[in-house]
C-alpha cells in the first residue's frame, strides 16, 4: 500500500492524504468552496494545563482566504487558543487537555481516530521566534516535511521550493544560495523561510502566533504584505499584541481577556473594521483604546 493510501485510511473522512503539490491545491479548493462560509469553528473550546483552566467554552468561525487576528492582554489564552485549532497545546508541557471542537471542513479534528500528525500537516504554524534548521541548508528547509511524508522526485522538490519561497516573497533574495545554512539569513528572512516551509506542505489554515514579535519594523512590514497576499489563497488566524498590526493585516478579530480567575474569555468577534471603529462591549474599546493592556 503506498503511503498516501495509508495516510488516507488513518484520516478517514477528514482530510484527504497529501500527493503532489498540485493535486494538494485542488483537494483544498475544492474543500473551500464545499465548506459554506468558514473554514475552521471552534466550538465550546476550553483548554486546561493540568488543574488550570486557560481558556473557556470559546465559539468563533475563522473564515475562508481571509486573516482572523486574535488579540489580547498578555495571559489571556492568545497563544493557547490558536495552539488548539492544530493540536499543538497537547504536546506542550503541563499535562494539557481539551474539551469541545474544532472543525476542520465540518470534521472534528478531536474526535476519536484522528492522528494528530496528520492534522498539522494541513494547518501549518509558524512560531513567535524564527526557527529554520540550523544543520539544514535554505532548500532542504523548506522541503524538510515533504521528504519526511512522502518519497517527492527532484523535480517535485525543486517546484516547491521555488514556488514556496516566491510565495514567502524570498525567492530573488535567496535563489543564488539555496545551498546556504538557513540560519545564515537575516531574522526576518528566517521567518519568511519558515513561511515557505509551512506552505510547502499546502495547508489548509496557516497559523501564526506572533510571527513579528522578533523582527524590526523593515522585517514586520514585510511579513505583513506577505500576510496581505497569502490570504488570497489561504486561511489565516493570526495572534498578536499589535493593535496596529491587527488593524492593518486581518478581515476578523476575536478579542480574549482573562479577569482575576486567569481564565481566558471571549468578550468580542467580528470584522475588524467594526470592532475598532464601533466596539460592542466597552472591554474590547477600553482595550483597543490603549486604556489597559
Amino acid at each position: 500500500m503506498t503511503i498516501e493510501a495509508t495516510d488516507a485510511r488513518r484520516m478517514g473522512p477528514l482530510i484527504p492524504a497529501l500527493a503532489v503539490p498540485a493535486a494538494a491545491w485542488k483537494e483544498r479548493a475544492a474543500s473551500d468552496a464545499a465548506i459554506g462560509g468558514h473554514a475552521m469553528r471552534v466550538e465550546s473550546l476550553s483548554a486546561w494545563y493540568g488543574n488550570h483552566l486557560a481558556v473557556h467554552d470559546i465559539t468563533l468561525d475563522i473564515k475562508p482566504r481571509a486573516v482572523t487576528a486574535i488579540i489580547g492582554p498578555s495571559g489571556c489564552g492568545k497563544s493557547t487558543l490558536v495552539r488548539c485549532l492544530n493540536r499543538m497545546h497537547e504536546v506542550t508541557p503541563g499535562a494539557p487537555r481539551v474539551s469541545g471542537r474544532v472543525l476542520l471542513d465540518r470534521h472534528d479534528i478531536y474526535a476519536p481516530g484522528v492522528d494528530p500528525v496528520q492534522v498539522r500537516r494541513h494547518v501549518g504554524m509558524v512560531f513567535q521566534k524564527p526557527n529554520p534548521f540550523p544543520s539544514m541548508s535554505i532548500y532542504d528547509n523548506v522541503v524538510a516535511g515533504l521528504k519526511l511524508t512522502k518519497a517527492p522526485s527532484k523535480a517535485v522538490l525543486d517546484e516547491t521550493v521555488e514556488r514556496c519561497l516566491r510565495q514567502a516573497a524570498l525567492w530573488d533574495e535567496v535563489k543564488d544560495k539555496l545551498k546556504q545554512s538557513g540560519v545564515s539569513l537575516s531574522g526576518g528572512q528566517q521567518q519568511r523561510l519558515c513561511i515557505a516551509r509551512a506552505l510547502a506542505m499546502a495547508p489548509r489554515v496557516l497559523l501564526m502566533d506572533e510571527p513579528c514579535s522578533a523582527l524590526d519594523p523593515i522585517a514586520t512590514y514585510k511579513i505583513e504584505a506577505l500576510i496581505t497576499e497569502l490570504k488570497r489563497e489561504y486561511t489565516i488566524a493570526i495572534v498578536t499584541h499589535n493593535m496596529q498590526q491587527a488593524s492593518r493585516v486581518s478581515d476578523f478579530t476575536a478579542f480574549l481577556l482573562a479577569a482575576d480567575d486567569r481564565i481566558g474569555r471571549l468578550v468580542e468577534y467580528g470584522e475588524t473594521a467594526e470592532l475598532f471603529t464601533a466596539p460592542k462591549d466597552e472591554r474590547t474599546e477600553a482595550y483597543i483604546t490603549g486604556r489597559f493592556g
